[in-house]
């Protein structure tokens, strides 16, 4: 297994222990500073959080830059994405900073893009991810690290800066997924090919809707 997978499958592995560090109650302390107070395991799944988000492009860069893209890269790379998002977004909810709508906005959309593209490979056709959709994961990993870190240090101005950041991912994840159908209609089958044809000619209905 080459290095960008190894990566991959860290991110991956990665999930389950943040989800484990924020939901089950160890007890690691909290640190006080005057009215603000964040627990060690907050402390502990964010760094981890940072980290992981922090290899989403790495993996993928080394293998084009070293020319070791595979198949098993090109399956696992979005979904450790999809994973670690949906892991945290779902605790945040569980934990009581994140309504549960606002979850469910952001995994769905994520899920149908990636549905969309699965039908592109099937086409033969690689969609790229656009500028609209980089802006949405930068912000959605904002947003979670100003909840994770229980938004200091705007907490002393009394400025609601988790409140701003998860109404911006919610926007920009809504607008983002309208954007990415819109363009790609043309890869969205509306209806069946004729009977008995298969290969080139369902290329060609796709190509034409």
């Amino acid at each position: 297994m080459n290095l960008a997978n190894k990566i991959t499958l860290a991110r991956i592995f990665i999930v389950p222990i943040i989800t484990f560090v924020l939901l089950v109650r160890l007890d690691l302390g909290v640190l006080v500073m005057g009215d603000y107070s964040i627990s060690y395991n907050q402390i502990v799944a964010l760094l981890l959080f940072i980290i992981a988000a922090s290899t989403d492009g790495l993996d993928g860069y080394i293998a084009r830059k070293r020319k070791i893209v595979t198949n098993l890269g090109k399956l696992l790379d979005p979904l450790a994405d999809k994973l670690l998002m949906a892991a945290v977004l779902i605790s945040l909810v569980e934990m009581g900073k994140l309504g549960a709508w606002v979850a469910i906005i952001i995994i769905s959309r994520e899920w149908a893009v990636t549905g969309l593209r699965q039908v592109a490979l099937l086409d033969g056709t690689v969609v790229a991810a656009s500028q609209w959709g980089k802006w949405k994961t930068a912000i959605q990993i904002a947003m979670i690290i100003v909840l994770l870190i229980n938004n200091f240090p705007f907490n002393f101005i009394d400025v609601r800066i988790d409140l701003i950041a998860v109404w911006a991912a919610v926007l920009i994840t809504v607008y983002s997924g309208i954007d990415y159908f819109v363009k790609n209609k043309n890869l969205i089958p509306v209806s069946d090919p004729p009977a008995g044809t298969s290969g080139p000619a369902e290329k060609e209905v796709r190509r034409n809707v």
